[in-house]
Parts: C-alpha cells; sequence; structure tokens
C-alpha cells in the first residue's frame, strides 16, 4: 500500500507542479487523507527534485545556448538577470519564514483549502480581465516586470496558493502573453525549486530519514516521467483555452477539502 500511495504522489507531483494548482497543497492534503507521512517530510522534499530534473531535461538545449554566449550576446545577459531578480524576493522570504512556513503553515490543511479557493478566484480573474498583453517572449522579459512577478512568486509561501499559479497571475498582470507567462514561469521554477530543495535539505537534514529509499524512488521516477508530459503538454493548452479549468480544479480541490476535513474523513 506504501507503494501504490507513493506512485500516487508522485504522479500527483509531476502533474500539478507546473500547473497552477498548487503541488505542494495537492501533496499535503492527499498525505493527510492518506495518512502517509515521513521523517522530516523526507519523501514530499526529495520527489519534487524529480518535476525539477524533467523541466531541465526539456529546457537544456535552450538553458546551456544562453550559457555559452553569455559572454557575447546582450539578450542572454538580459534573460540571465531577469531571472535572477525574479528570483530574489523568494529567496529572501525563504529563508527568513522557513521555520514559519514549515512548522506552522505546512501543517494547517484547512490554511491549504482556503489557499486553493482564493487563488483560484484570483487566478480566474486576472485570467478573464487581465489587460492587454505587450510581452510576447519569456526570454525577453525586462528587470522591472521580472521583479514584480517575482514578488508575486512570495504568495507561494502559502501552501495552496501555488508558485505557478502566483507567478502566472503577476505576469499576465504585468500584461505578458499566456504562453509567454507560462515558459517564464518554467525559467523561474528551476532557481527557485532547486533553491528550496538546498535549503529544505540544509535545514531538515539531521530530522529527515532515508531508509525508504524504494517509496522515494518510486515517488521521484513517478514525478519525472509525469511533469515530462505536463510541461510539453501545458503550453499548447493554455494557448487555446486560458488559466479558467485550473481554476475551477482549485476551487473543486478546496472546497471538498474543507467538507473532508469537516466530516474527519481519512481513507486509511
Amino acid at each position: 500500500m506504501d507503494y501504490l500511495i507513493a506512485l500516487l504522489l508522485g504522479f500527483v507531483e509531476g502533474l500539478t507542479e507546473y500547473i497552477p494548482v498548487s503541488s505542494t497543497g495537492h501533496l499535503l492534503l492527499l498525505s493527510h487523507f492518506l495518512n502517509f507521512s515521513t521523517t522530516g517530510k523526507t519523501f514530499e522534499v526529495l520527489i519534487q527534485l524529480g518535476a525539477v530534473l524533467a523541466l531541465l531535461s526539456l529546457y537544456f538545449n535552450r538553458l546551456w545556448n544562453v550559457v555559452i554566449t553569455l559572454p557575447s550576446n546582450p539578450q542572454s545577459r538580459g534573460f540571465v538577470i531577469s531571472i535572477l531578480v525574479a528570483f530574489l524576493p523568494a529567496l529572501v522570504l525563504g529563508v527568513l519564514l522557513h521555520d514559519f512556513i514549515k512548522g506552522v503553515l505546512f501543517e494547517s490543511p484547512q490554511t491549504i483549502c482556503y489557499a486553493l479557493i482564493i487563488g483560484g478566484i484570483l487566478l480566474w480573474l486576472v485570467d478573464r480581465f487581465a489587460p492587454t498583453p505587450t510581452h510576447n517572449d519569456a526570454m525577453r522579459i525586462d528587470v522591472k516586470t521580472a521583479l514584480a512577478i517575482g514578488l508575486f512568486q512570495c504568495l507561494a509561501m502559502i501552501p495552496g496558493m501555488s508558485r505557478s499559479g502566483s507567478t502566472l497571475i503577476g505576469a499576465m498582470l504585468m500584461k505578458v502573453e499566456k504562453k509567454a507567462a507560462a515558459e517564464f514561469s518554467f525559467f523561474l521554477a528551476m532557481p527557485t525549486m532547486a533553491g528550496a530543495f538546498a535549503y529544505d535539505i540544509y535545514k531538515t537534514y539531521d530530522q529527515m530519514d532515508f531508509s525508504d529509499v524504494g517509496l522515494i524512488a518510486t515517488g521521484f521516477i513517478a514525478a519525472f516521467v509525469t511533469a515530462l508530459f505536463v510541461v510539453r503538454a501545458v503550453l499548447d493548452f493554455v494557448s487555446k483555452h486560458g488559466y479558467g479549468v485550473f481554476a475551477l480544479w482549485r476551487l473543486a480541490v478546496g472546497i471538498t477539502g474543507l467538507i473532508l476535513l469537516h466530516y474527519g474523513v481519512v481513507f486509511r
């Protein structure tokens, strides 16, 4: 049963990490309702690396081209600067608030459900009423716009708000076209998730239990494979349909979660 749950959670991580529905919120709620936990959240921390590596593998050629042209190409330098500027607010707040986020917010399923609902309403409103886009290339986002997106990303410190959802809301409000907003969110995910992963390991290493290597490997592989397919599909989907369906998804999960919590439902 534990391996089936690990497979399910890995699939959910890969499915939800790069769409605006909050992978962390989904993992924490599922873990709660399935009565599944590991010491120091070892499993939840490590399987996220699978999703990071999937994204890196998909964008490796483009990112490598940026790296090798940094000395000679102003556009490459501008792209790197914009990503670093967007990453900075989350880096600072993540370090300052890490213990509160993990010790308080992560332990409140009700908070996650309310964040899913509120974030879903905001996403629907912005998707429907966002200003006319003026930025159509994720690799040409100016520093001012990048900083604003980075500040919005900080909303994801609240589990359930969604890192990708927060950045997409910020990007669309800053007049970034929907597909370009999704791609910029993908690029920003790499340093943000890698940084969060590294700091989590640093802060909680002494609490972690690596004895369940098989469970961790199962979830890691499931997250990696699922994320490969999701990243490829999501850009085409949002170009044609926008983000409204994800807003409804968030509302459905948040409301269902509150109902189950009210009645004390546990499936295991």
